[in-house]
């Protein structure tokens, strides 16, 4: 196997499902400037998501809109003209 290919910096994260409010724990090496405090009192880095499996249509079988950019007035605005 090479050497020194994986990263090291390996740390439990906290990811976070903004449009349900699912938060699970995970290790991870992603960097992020945000911090949560979790269930067992403790700090932890927070990476916010805009779906996860508990709010994925897959997952879920429902079907959810999921607008965060605003792509659908965006479009209804561009092709409302014609």
């Amino acid at each position: 196997m090479k050497k020194d290919l994986h990263p090291s910096n390996y740390r439990l994260v906290i990811f976070k499902d903004m449009s349900n409010d699912y938060a699970f724990m995970t290790k991870s090496c992603i960097s992020t400037n945000e911090n949560i405090k979790w269930e067992d009192g403790n700090e932890y880095p927070l990476v916010k998501l805009e779906i996860s499996h508990t709010s994925h249509p897959f997952y879920t079988g429902k079907m959810k809109l999921v607008d965060t950019a605003g792509r659908i007035d965006k479009f209804k605005t561009r092709y409302a003209k014609k």
